[in-house]
């Protein structure tokens, strides 16, 4: 059981974005069936979907970030010895960090102007929509925190790819 519990924590990113995709995929599909088979339309489905996707993105930006799968170019640098290689790695780990970290800021601002805007269709707040980008980039602006100290600390001979 606890292990489990701490699969489901080490990967919930990929858990949660996976469940809104999964939601935005089902109402898109079904809403679809309901058009061309009944001339009905359901009106909230695009305004859920629209948002499940959007949460569904920047979570799973939160994933490949942690996974560090996302695309790089490393060519130059895995041409350098180990000391430089190193020490680009920590200075792109600022780099990242700095900018993680900013727009986590902006997201915070962007989050509460947010609030005062309801949706067209379910008349809630767009901030439920718009949480999603300050819940991925803070996970992602932690991550660089996490790396940049395993960078700095890792030996010079184990340094990993940029």
């Amino acid at each position: 059981m606890k292990q489990n519990v701490k699969k489901f924590f080490l990967n919930f990113e990929l858990i949660f974005s996976s469940m809104f995709l999964i939601v935005t995929t089902t109402l898109v599909m079904v809403n679809v069936i309901f058009r061309y088979f009944l001339n009905l339309g359901i009106t909230w489905s695009e305004e859920v979907a629209t948002g499940c996707f959007v949460w569904s993105v920047f979570l799973g930006a939160a994933a490949g970030y942690k996974l560090q799968i996302h695309v790089g170019v490393d060519m130059l640098v895995n041409m350098c010895p180990p000391t430089m290689k190193k020490i680009i790695t920590i200075v792109v780990d600022s780099i990242l960090l700095l900018i993680n970290g900013y727009i986590t800021y902006i997201a915070v601002i962007y989050l509460s102007l947010s609030y005062k805007k309801p949706t067209p269709v379910l008349n809630i707040s767009t901030a439920y929509i718009s949480s999603s980008i300050l819940v991925g980039f803070a996970l992602m602006t932690l991550y660089s925190i996490v790396f940049l100290i395993r960078d700095c600390k890792a030996p010079k001979e184990l340094q990993g790819e940029v």
